[in-house]
């Protein structure tokens, strides 16, 4: 697959036109398991049009609050080692140990990383942004064939494991989106009832 050539800056994009195969998808998608993802995954050029895609997000100010990481499964079975082992240190109940095989089954994970700071825009919207570009990169997966999982565990959150992943002490961890194809079919899971979380005003 290749994308399109990006447009000159400033330039006029196409108007939005009725896609009935892009409704089909949102209406259908549905996150994988991340233990249940395998080969084949996205190559290097996919990878370079996943983050692409995932880049164009919305983003208050311009400010490009997110950075990635992609994680190969060399890099991950490494630090799924090391993380085993600070679960140990750290007297974690024995799931802190189990749920590593989440971050080591996909052939590609792609961590990304909200690099969020006070200044012009508030955090808060800079933080959506790099949320959004977590399910962008869901969304362009999909497009591709591939499945994939957003997940975070205990090792987004501890200090000492967050160093393993390069993750700076003013940086947060949006998710770990996982990416290959799926062992099993996904199945449809519960859904809100919009009505009671909806309002509409005149």
């Amino acid at each position: 697959m290749t994308l399109p050539p990006p447009a000159d800056l400033g330039a006029p994009l196409p108007a939005p036109s009725l896609s009935p195969e892009l409704l089909h998808r949102l209406a259908t998608r549905r996150s994988a398991p991340a233990q249940a993802l395998t080969a084949p995954g996205p190559d290097a050029n996919q990878i370079t049009d996943l983050l692409t895609l995932a880049a164009r997000t919305p983003d208050h100010g311009k400010l490009f609050p997110w950075r990635f990481v992609v994680l190969g499964p060399v890099t991950r079975a490494d630090l799924a080692e090391r993380l085993a082992a600070l679960a140990v240190q750290k007297s974690l109940p024995a799931k802190a140990t189990a749920v590593l095989a989440k971050l080591t089954a996909a052939p590609v994970t792609v961590l990304v990383i909200s690099t969020a700071s006070p200044g012009s825009k508030p955090v808060w919207e800079q933080e959506l942004s790099a949320g959004a570009v977590c399910m962008n990169l869901e969304h362009a997966a999909n497009a591709m064939g591939f499945s994939s999982s957003w997940i975070t565990d205990w090792y987004s959150y501890d200090p000492d494991a967050l160093a393993l992943f390069g993750v700076r002490e003013t940086e947060k961890v949006a998710g770990f989106i996982h990416i290959g194809t799926a062992t099993e079919p996904a199945l449809e899971r519960v859904r809100p009832d919009l009505s009671a979380l909806t309002t509409t005003l005149p």
